[in-house]
């Protein structure tokens, strides 16, 4: 059969590119092995959201006393949870499918494999398009000191699907999904130990921003062990001898376990694809792209996780309506990567944008630093939630903002302020100036880049 456009994956990438393609009026088919939505709607984003609403809700539930409600006999169902979670996501599964539908894309079920002469084969069927974009994703990284084995040594998929809750677990690797998960185990009642192989967890953030995930972590009863690594992973019936070791001391110790989670990050879906056969160059596990994600081969593009680039799905949603554009028009504006967002979805929550404090002042900077502390915030107070602080880097030349870095309750949904604003070269008095209601967490915007100039009333 033959289209104008064939997407491979339906993730975040995958269905955004097929759904724009059909927007502008190509006839567009995805193909998809396992579930609509890819890894992030199925097994990623949305699944971890909802489990962590459950544990923010048990937190709630278990402290209402301090909110003058009695509530007695309150207890944590990992399994009712795990319920609700694979719920959320079957919803979002069939609004993609819905999406598609609404829009004329073909949904083609099967493996796919590339082909020359701008063709796929899907278990063995053919399909012919004059663009076929890769979009394919990742899947969690299996470390040879934690061979995976799905039930003692588990990756993010058993880790959102246990029925039993582990009284005690390892989680290696601090990033968002390691942090995610000790923080929802931790919350419920399991001891976590978190181990990451950096002197910092959460390593890409600002080192105050990782500072206060550890005491806010170490609050909760969770233990914290920054440089530190995994040396091996013994099974002896239901019990996990975890040999840990201490980078700095250079010392061992032997951590017992019922759980280990391996969280230390994702491996592209290239294997089988067809790239050598087809010659399109890859590297390290990543396809070679131009600003519009063409590959070396014409006809041929990539997107998501299997390009360079950070792996996070608003950034593969934004690749794929750059490279559709780019299709449709010959050029398309670039993904701004400098740009781009993180989130973590804790309590307290992070989220960033540009750079830290340090990078700024290694690429040569002169900055000044404003901070709003969340224990001076009227919002955070009445909510019970004042771990944490809003800090901006800003240039002390141009006063443009060069990175922003929160740390509090609802943070996520602060972060888009600072990112349109660098986005559109607004500087950080103009933005100062906006006014921020009151009382609101996004206050602790307005404090902070005041802050940066001297001026904060509350800072």
């Amino acid at each position: 059969m033959n289209y104008d456009l064939i997407v491979i994956g339906s993730g975040p990438g995958g269905y955004v590119a097929a759904v724009r393609g059909a927007q502008k009026g190509l006839k567009t088919a995805v193909v998809e092995r396992e579930n609509l939505g890819g890894i992030c709607l199925n097994w990623g984003c949305i699944p971890t959201k909802a489990l962590l609403k459950s544990a923010q809700a048990f937190n709630y539930a278990r402290h209402a006393e301090a909110y003058g409600v009695r509530a007695a006999g309150v207890e944590a169902d990992l399994s009712a949870m795990v319920d609700r979670s694979r719920g959320v996501s079957a919803t979002m599964n069939k609004g993609v499918e819905f999406l598609l539908k609404k829009n004329g894309v073909d949904v083609i079920n099967g493996t796919a494999t590339l082909l020359p002469d701008h063709r796929i084969s899907v278990d063995g069927t053919e399909y012919h398009a004059p663009h076929i974009i890769i979009a394919t994703g990742a899947r969690s990284r299996v470390m040879p000191s934690m061979p995976q084995d799905g039930r003692r040594i588990i990756g993010y998929r058993e880790a959102m699907t246990l029925r039993t809750q582990p009284q005690r677990m390892l989680v290696c690797g601090s990033g968002a999904i390691g942090s995610e998960f000790a923080y929802f185990y931790q919350s419920i009642g399991t001891q976590v130990t978190l181990v990451e192989y950096m002197p910092q967890i959460l390593p890409n953030e600002d080192e105050e921003v990782a500072a206060q995930m550890s005491r806010s972590f170490r609050k909760m009863g969770m233990k914290v062990m920054p440089s530190a690594s995994v040396e091996r992973v013994d099974v002896e019936g239901d019990l996990c001898h975890v040999t840990v070791r201490d980078l700095k001391k250079n010392t061992e110790q032997v951590i017992d376990v019922d759980i280990v989670l391996s969280a230390v990050g994702v491996v592209t879906n290239l294997e089988g694809l067809g790239l050598d056969e087809c010659g399109i160059k890859h590297e390290k596990g990543k396809i070679e792209v131009d600003d519009c994600y063409r590959t070396s081969l014409p006809g041929y593009y990539a997107i998501g996780d299997v390009v360079h680039g950070p792996a996070l799905a608003h950034v593969a949603s934004k690749e794929a309506i750059c490279c559709v554009d780019a299709i449709v028009h010959g050029s398309a504006p670039k993904v701004n990567y400098a740009n781009v967002p993180g989130c973590t979805y804790t309590t307290p929550e992070v989220a960033s944008v540009g750079l830290t404090e340090k990078k700024a002042l290694e690429a040569g900077h002169e900055v000044r630093i404003g901070k709003f502390f969340f224990k001076a915030s009227g919002k955070a107070t009445a909510a019970g939630n004042t771990d944490g602080f809003v800090k901006v880097v800003v240039d002390a030349k141009t006063d443009l903002i060069l990175g922003a870095h929160l740390c509090g309750d609802n943070v996520t949904e602060m972060i888009s302020e600072l990112v349109a604003a660098r986005e559109q070269g607004i500087t950080a008095r103009q933005l100062a100036a906006a006014i921020h209601p009151h009382p609101t967490m996004s206050e602790g915007v307005m404090e902070a880049l005041e802050a940066a100039h001297g001026e904060a009333i509350h800072a």
